[in-house]
């Protein structure tokens, strides 16, 4: 589960120490139509930046009018374009024709071009797909033009190859001669999945891709996802006449999951493997180590408590065609561990940089095959993101809650040493793209009421210049007067300082009393504290400090960059610590001199929507009405991976299941509620609205409850977003 994007935020205020009165000046008026269906607010970004090998240059694509689109090649001293790579006319012959997505071969020799690309699920798609050789500029397709379309194109090391995943089966196209032979051929609808991933790996360990080339190209390692017990979802689309049922394999809690093993193909043979491992529930990675014929296999326990990484061979296959593995790395919680991608191995063969909170924080360690193990870096700070590693000069950037866990800072960490160096200590938001060769890096900045700006910098944290700083948007911004968003911390029941912020009304008067409209999010994963900017989420809250709310949020226990023992403290209870936190947020709201302590709601979507419904049933003394969209009701009806990383089982915890879920505690609930729901929410299913209509039905209680036929989980598209915000601010005028 991920928070949902434009979602509302969680609430928070400071401690006995209030900031002082701030009072806004005159300016323009905000509205729903300028925030959700204009261009207004709308923020420039430098997207789609493709380093080359070369370190000097970049592409990027670019919509080019009445040409179509093109591949352009800049250089990163100057910024200036230098050529045109491909278009749509020198690729296709064809303006109408979109490249949409790309990926060159490792020599650049060839281009990999995605058109009429399909969204699947969060992360997935599928498209079809054309190879470009830039010498003598010939395009062919990947697949016959009558084939079904293509996932996961990917080129092999040497480039003469591309694998890709059609119709649940695995293949390669040999591009020396033309011909395409199947990998896998056991492919079905929701039956077999070769090479991708299924739904809940998709959505709960972020990725859909399920193949890797080896370095040399001689091998293909993949998952086999065998779906057969998997419990179907079906849901009902109404779009035609006859509505449709769209049915897909979804394992929720303490349900079946997907047996899935790990599998290595030998190209020139055709000859396929099979990994010998031990049980295991998951099989969330496979990386290549540097030596090109050793495969690393991840694997992790149902209770996502024990974390292996598998060494296989794929020159020691016995003669049945199944491959050894040997152990060379283990992670252990009393509770959970979270899944890393920040893994790089070394040339010596033996040793791996990866991730750990083994030490109560999220840092950088050193460990070899052989279970030595060293951290890299060390604090009372979690390492949120690791950008890069600069092998060549034996360095590591990355993004870190130095500062707090509302501030993220770029770091640069010497591997050898530990040393750790702040790029930027400007308050906000810190990350950054960088060049093939580490010599240039594209710094983006922002922070809670700015817009994000990018910068190129060189290695020796020289500013060359500025790509974009929206000047336009913040000028914008200047002409609405908008409310300073405040942070402050403040004591919760538990005894620990939470962040917070705070917007005030326009013309805030410290000696009246306001409505408070509380935002929460909540759930493990994701904070709602954070000085970095959030567009049309921003552009709501100061809507409605305009129209008289204070807008607050706070980040209850659970929640992120804060050390192990703080994200963790929910494990086998969520909600339960959490809504405590909401409501002692409440009281704590209540006790200040400008807060109408009768006059507090509460909004929140997806986990936040959930905790929206505990706050307003178990909390109903604190919260008097509360907008809940998209919520789970129980987690029984929520997937398996992410459910039973933080409660184990409804076998195993059925008192933690019940006891915090809403459905139980409905005959509780006081004030007004709306709740809102996409009926095709493939992630958060309808289901779980209709269970909590039922238990408020059952106990006598009124409520408004509003259903977007055919919305996911995300619930937009058309007008959608205006209507739902619409919507939302006039109950907030009548009820909040």
């Amino acid at each position: 589960m991920k928070r949902t994007t434009g979602l509302l935020l969680l609430a928070g205020l400071a401690l006995a120490g209030a900031p002082a009165a701030q009072a806004q000046t005159a300016g323009k008026t905000l509205s729903n139509e300028l925030i959700w269906a204009s261009r207004t607010f709308r923020n420039n970004g430098v997207y789609g930046i493709r380093p080359m090998a070369d370190g000097k240059h970049y592409t990027s694509l670019v919509d080019e009018t009445g040409s179509g689109s093109a591949i352009v090649r800049y250089a990163y001293a100057t910024g200036l374009a230098v050529d045109t790579v491909a278009s749509s006319r020198t690729v296709f012959g064809d303006v109408e024709v979109a490249i949409e997505e790309y990926t060159f071969s490792d020599d650049e020799s060839k281009i990999l071009i995605a058109t009429q690309i399909e969204p699947i699920y969060r992360h997935s798609s599928q498209a079809i797909y054309f190879i470009h050789t830039r010498k003598g500029s010939k395009t062919e397709p990947l697949c016959a033009p009558d084939s079904e379309p293509q996932r996961l194109a990917k080129f092999s090391p040497n480039g003469q190859l591309v694998a890709f995943v059609r119709d649940n089966n695995l293949h390669i196209r040999d591009l020396r001669n033309g011909k395409e032979f199947a990998v896998t051929t056991d492919g079905a609808a929701n039956s077999i999945l070769n090479g991708a991933m299924d739904w809940v790996y998709e959505e709960e360990f972020g990725s859909d891709d399920g193949y890797a080339w080896s370095p040399d190209g001689a091998h293909l390692a993949y998952l086999r996802f065998d779906e057969t017990q998997v419990p179907e979802f079906t849901m009902d689309l109404y779009g035609s006449l006859y509505p449709e049922r769209y049915t897909f394999k979804y394992p929720k809690a303490g349900e079946r999951n997907s047996a899935v093993s790990a599998h290595i193909y030998a190209v020139e043979a055709r000859r396929p493997m099979k990994i010998s491992l031990p049980p295991a529930e998951y099989i969330p990675r496979l990386h290549w180590t540097r030596r090109s014929q050793m495969l690393a296999v991840i694997t992790m326990n149902r209770a996502q408590n024990r974390l292996e990484m598998h060494l296989a061979d794929a020159t020691k296959a016995e003669p049945s065609g199944k491959v050894p593995a040997s152990v060379v790395h283990t992670e252990q919680s009393a509770t959970y561990i979270d899944l890393s991608d920040d893994l790089f191995f070394l040339d010596d063969g033996k040793t791996f940089l990866l991730t750990s909170e083994r030490d109560g924080y999220n840092h950088l360690w050193q460990f070899t095959f052989d279970r030595t193990a060293s951290p890299i870096t060390k604090g009372e700070w979690d390492i949120v993101d690791v950008l890069g590693f600069d092998e060549k000069r034996g360095e590591i950037y990355l993004t870190a809650s130095l500062r707090g866990a509302t501030q993220k800072h770029l770091c640069r960490v010497a591997v050898a040493t530990g040393n750790l160096t702040v790029l930027d200590e400007a308050p906000g938001t810190h990350t950054a793209e960088f060049s093939g060769d580490y010599s240039y890096r594209i710094h983006v900045h922002s922070s809670a009421g700015s817009p994000p700006s990018y910068t190129l910098y060189d290695r020796a944290n020289k500013k060359i210049r500025v790509l974009e700083d929206n000047a336009s948007l913040r000028k914008t911004l200047d002409s609405y007067a908008l409310g300073k968003k405040e942070f402050f911390t403040w004591t919760g029941p538990g005894g620990e300082s939470l962040n917070a912020w705070m917007i005030k009304p326009k013309g805030f008067d410290p000696a009246k009393r306001y409505p408070v409209y509380v935002a929460i999010y909540g759930g493990p994963g994701s904070n709602t504290v954070e000085d970095d900017w959030e567009g049309a989420t921003y552009l709501w809250h100061q809507l409605l400090a305009q129209e008289g709310y204070l807008v607050v949020s706070t980040d209850p226990r659970g929640t992120m960059f804060r050390g192990r023992k703080f994200k963790h403290a929910t494990y086998r209870q969520l909600g339960k610590l959490e809504t405590e936190d909401f409501i002692g947020f409440a009281g704590h709201l209540a006790s200040l001199p400008f807060v109408d302590g009768e006059r507090i709601g509460i909004q929140g979507w997806s986990y936040g929507g959930f905790e929206t419904l505990l706050c307003m049933t178990k909390g109903a003394d604190a919260f008097n009405a509360g907008i809940s969209v998209a919520p789970v009701t129980n987690w029984r009806y929520y997937d398996s991976i992410y459910t039973e990383r933080f409660m184990t089982t409804p076998q195993e915890n059925p008192d933690g299941y019940d006891a915090n879920s809403p459905v139980t505690h409905a005959a509780l609930l006081q004030g007004p509620l709306l709740l809102v729901h996409g009926s095709a929410d493939d992630n958060v299913h309808f289901q779980n609205s209709m269970e909590m209509v039922n238990a408020l039905v059952a106990a006598g209680k009124d409520f408004d409850f509003f259903v977007y036929p055919d919305r996911n989980h995300g619930i937009y598209g058309g007008n959608t977003r205006l209507h739902l915000y619409k919507m939302m601010l006039d109950f907030v005028k009548e009820n909040f």
